[in-house]
């Protein structure tokens, strides 16, 4: 066909920016439009020798325009819908024309993503498999405000930016494009011509799929239909997660919690069908109520064990395709277990496909690296005070729970976000408006964050990670407070763990190490936490903290262990922990399974079974956690002996728990201990137990409390126990 010399359907210098895919509104120029009453079609292809638009069974070849290669025009009569048929020398391929569908987004979605108002996101953003104007294909959108171009690229267009940009969706900063034909699976990013001319190739901020590291493209993944059965679960989740309730938590990194033989006679992690059946089943059997994955939203360097993510939106493919990732947290349900998820709000990392000068400036973080630089992990920080980056956080916590039914958030490192001066010297941050230190943006963000998330989803719980002493963080918003369920209690976790650390000779001069916690524990609903964070890093296992020859480390530990199940407080344990394996945490291997060949770390893994049992089944344990008349010491000044011994009380009618722990390798024969109150007292644990892998001493299954002239350490009652050396007892009254 002779080549097109009219022009008139754009000037020279647009056709030029088109070639060379410079211009940012195609859709004003390609596809079909009206002259008069004659449709005329504009496609562009830059492999084509010849374009042949085909409609209604007829075919309507389209002239090249003169001086634009890969630009074609013509008329195609009718209204029905065309294909375009290409040709290079002998090949010949046929596709939808892009250009030829509407836009997808409504106003309404329009103007929530304008305002940073949207609290769906995802459900906007991405990309969306979807039937759109009677074809199949694949709908993506993302923000860019300040770019001057934005192209989808992929395998379908031989990562030609060039080809498809995408429409710019007015003042709102969105770009679209609904392309036909592309589907589940399909790799993708976004070429991003920066505001200042520099062309990005970047990842899909509100991806639901990703490559395997270290790829990096987005991956289609269509994350409607799947069919979950846990109603039931979700149903009663309220009144299993409140603070009145038992709640023990297995910590987990799913990379390293146990490997598989792969293809090659090597190693692979359990992949999320995998750990549906096995983790899920070793959980409920050890009589842990939940489960909290280290995080799972894909993250670019294995060693940051996902603390520094890339796609919020993306369970990471590591262990299987999102739908896999929902048969594990089903299957928890099913089991009655609830699954937390750490969520990294705090930062994210700098590599070039992520979120970093997206769009050539710095639109998800803060230019002045004093306010957007974490200089401990160098990575970068969100600007919180940018409605549309706040929005993009709160929403995509709403993401996790309403897409994957996850139970509850942990938000890592809240101090980093709530201080400006986290972290930092004189000179190196900046004070906010007020001139104090508390980042005021990223406080409301996580007030947000935690009033959305609560009020959209019943039964939901979060938990902050916060390292100071920063009020109210789980106290409601509208008194001031953070909005949290939970917190973390590091106070605890530090002054225990320096304690248990020192040799039992020494103990009595810190005696109030173990005391202290009390001093605020009901200040937060708190959890009592023994994570990852205390097993790496030269930091030792927890078996290897402890003092003493090998008897001794296991003893210590098992009274540890008791101590912090009996405290005040929700418990969290890191996995490897609950059967003492020796090793630090390696991230590399699996935790050490072969230690359990062996019996006393078999009877720590009992105990800790034993532990989460008994816990649950006893009020007096869980039900005043968060409460000050839960709790009454007995003894909290015996610093010589290194007794400590209090009692626990549920709800009337709950049975009393008194609890006595021994921290030196000194047997205690005949110990007088009050009670409060007179009557038989079940030894209900000793982890001195030989099952345990103890010595079996104690008080052959209980002790019977008289009633005292004058209160024996201010209770009415008292009993000559028994103590052995390096235990915890627990006591429940018998008959209540």
């Amino acid at each position: 066909m002779a080549p097109a010399q009219d022009h008139d359907f754009a000037d020279a210098k647009i056709l030029s920016q088109m070639c060379e895919g410079r211009f940012d509104d195609p859709f004003a120029i390609l596809g079909p439009h009206k002259k008069g009453r004659v449709r005329f079609v504009t496609a562009f292809d830059p492999g084509a020798e010849e374009i042949t638009a085909l409609s209604d069974g007829k075919r309507y070849p389209l002239a090249p325009v003169t001086g634009y290669a890969g630009l074609f025009h013509g008329k195609v009569s009718g209204t029905k819908p065309y294909l375009l048929e290409g040709r290079h020398g002998s090949v010949i391929w046929t596709i939808e024309d892009a250009y030829r569908f509407g836009p997808v987004l409504g106003e309404i979605d329009e103007y929530l993503l304008g305002e940073g108002t949207h609290h769906h996101i995802w459900k906007a953003l991405g990309a969306h498999v979807m039937d759109h104007e009677g074809a199949e294909g694949t709908h993506f959108a993302v923000w860019a405000p300040n770019a001057r171009r934005v192209s989808l690229v992929g395998d379908f267009n031989a990562w030609d930016g060039r080809r498809h940009v995408m429409r710019r969706r007015g003042a709102t900063g969105v770009w679209e494009i609904f392309m036909p034909g592309v589907g589940e699976g399909t790799s993708y990013k976004y070429e991003v011509i920066g505001a200042y001319g520099e062309v990005h190739l970047k990842a899909d901020p509100v991806g639901f799929g990703s490559q395997h590291p270290p790829e990096t493209a987005s991956v289609v993944r269509d994350i409607k239909g799947y069919g979950w059965s846990d109603a039931a679960w979700l149903e009663t989740r309220q009144s299993v997660q409140s603070r009145d309730k038992p709640i023990s938590i297995y910590e987990v990194q799913l990379g390293s919690w146990k490997h598989k033989e792969n293809a090659y006679g090597g190693a692979r992690p359990i992949s999320y069908k995998e750990a549906a059946v096995e983790l899920v089943g070793y959980a409920k059997d050890m009589g842990f109520t939940h489960i909290e994955l280290m995080p799972i939203s894909e993250y670019p360097f294995d060693g940051s064990w996902g603390y520094q993510p890339v796609g919020l939106f993306a369970p990471t493919v590591r262990f299987g395709p999102p739908h896999e990732f929902r048969d594990l947290v089903n299957a928890a349900h099913e089991a009655g277990l609830g699954i937390l998820i750490d969520w990294v709000p705090g930062h994210f990392p700098t590599d070039s496909h992520g979120l970093g000068q997206f769009d050539g400036t710095a639109l998800y973080e803060h230019a002045d690296p004093r306010e957007g630089f974490h200089q401990d992990w160098n990575t970068l920080i969100y600007n919180y005070g940018r409605l549309e980056v706040a929005n993009f956080l709160t929403s995509n916590a709403l993401y996790w729970f309403e897409e994957y039914h996850i139970d509850g958030l942990r938000v890592d490192a809240v101090a980093s976000m709530i201080y400006r001066d986290y972290s930092r010297k004189e000179g190196q941050w900046i004070p906010n408006a007020q001139g104090g230190r508390e980042n005021l943006e990223a406080i409301s963000m996580l007030q947000t964050m935690n009033t959305l998330t609560y009020g959209e989803v019943p039964g939901i719980m979060t938990v902050a990670e916060e390292s100071t002493a920063y009020a109210g963080v789980s106290a409601p918003v509208e008194t001031g407070g953070l909005g949290f369920g939970y917190k973390w209690n590091m106070g605890w976790m530090n002054d225990t763990l320096d304690y248990m650390s020192r040799e039992p000779v020494h103990r009595k001069y810190h005696h109030h190490q173990m005391t202290f916690g009390l001093h605020y524990a009901f200040s937060e609903n708190f959890i009592l936490p023994i994570s990852h964070d205390e097993v790496v890093h030269g930091k030792k296992s927890m078996l290897s903290k402890m003092p003493g020859d090998e008897w001794e480390k296991f003893a210590n530990l098992r009274a540890y262990y008791g101590f912090m199940w009996a405290h005040p407080g929700k418990k969290l344990l890191f996995m490897g922990q609950e059967f003492a394996q020796w090793q630090e945490w390696n991230h590399e291997a699996e935790i050490d399974w072969a230690c359990l060949g062996y019996h006393m770390h078999e009877g720590v893994q009992s105990l800790v079974r034993d532990l989460n049992h008994l816990y649950q089944g006893t009020p007096a344990l869980y039900a005043k956690d968060c409460e000050g008349e839960g709790f009454q010491w007995i003894e909290a000044n015996d610093a010589e002996a290194s007794i400590y011994a209090w009692v626990r009380r549920g709800t009337p009618g709950d049975p009393e728990v008194v609890v006595v722990c021994n921290f030196t390798p000194v047997e205690r024969m005949a110990y007088k201990l009050g009670f409060p109150s007179e009557g038989r007292w079940q030894e209900a644990l000793n982890t001195d137990a030989q099952s345990y892998g103890g010595g079996g001493r104690g008080n052959m299954g209980g002790v019977t409390a008289t009633r005292e002239d004058q209160d024996w350490q201010g209770q009415p009652a008292a009993a000559t126990i028994c103590v052995p050396p390096l235990s915890t007892l627990i006591f429940i009254k018998d008959g209540a």
